[in-house]
């Protein structure tokens, strides 16, 4: 099996390399920033950091939207950190950008005043946080119900039919989400300790 981790230049991609090949030993995992290599690749992996608009243009700026859309129809992919983010359609940071558009929802920023709690909150959410497991998959085997993972982020998927998992930070929202041979993790699984290593073990195992 060959695991593929898109390095398009935005973020240090060292622990979630790190953390595949932790739990994926008999895979060969390799960090790729050319379609070619995309293309070969058994499963995606699409992880990133920072603004959603110069992670668009450093996809586009390699030429790689084309295959990670190709990839996506029919290889297990995941996103994680920004990933499920990028999957969207679109988000409203940087005055509204249009994501690769894997996922039929948007990507809002959290509300300061605490759309829910009624108080306001730090942005970005930093730190561990519990996810609820709103509906079962295979991604959730062995992790209990309301297990923390480590967050840091500031904008978060709209409401959707695929939420697998939601997280409360001022309001409600989806933070692993699953469709078809689509996933995405909002949490950070390379610092989210055991959990981290159960979830992405899970999707190095899964058929969809």
């Amino acid at each position: 099996m060959n695991i593929a981790i898109v390095d398009y230049g935005m973020g240090n991609l060292h622990s979630a390399y790190k953390a595949v090949q932790k739990v994926a030993l008999n895979a060969r995992v390799e960090l790729v920033d050319t379609p070619e290599k995309i293309q070969a690749a058994d499963r995606i992996i699409l992880p990133g950091q920072g603004a959603i608009a110069a992670c668009m243009a450093a996809i586009r700026s390699k030429h790689l939207l084309a295959a990670l859309k190709d990839a996506a129809k029919n290889k297990p992919f995941l996103g994680i950190c920004i990933g499920p983010q990028l999957m969207s359609c679109h988000s409203t940071e940087n005055n509204g950008v249009d994501g690769i558009g894997l996922l039929d929802c948007e990507t809002v920023r959290f509300n300061p005043d605490g759309q829910d709690c009624g108080e306001k909150i730090k942005i970005p959410q930093m730190g561990w946080n519990q996810i609820k497991q709103n509906r079962e998959h295979f991604l959730w085997n062995g992790i209990s119900d309301n297990s923390f993972f480590y967050f840091v982020h500031s904008y978060h998927l709209t409401d959707n039919d695929f939420s697998i998992g939601t997280c409360s930070y001022g309001e409600t929202f989806p933070a692993a989400v699953a469709k078809d041979n689509i996933a995405g993790l909002q949490a950070h699984p390379e610092k989210s300790g055991e959990n981290g290593l159960r979830f992405l073990a899970n999707f190095v195992a899964w058929q969809p």
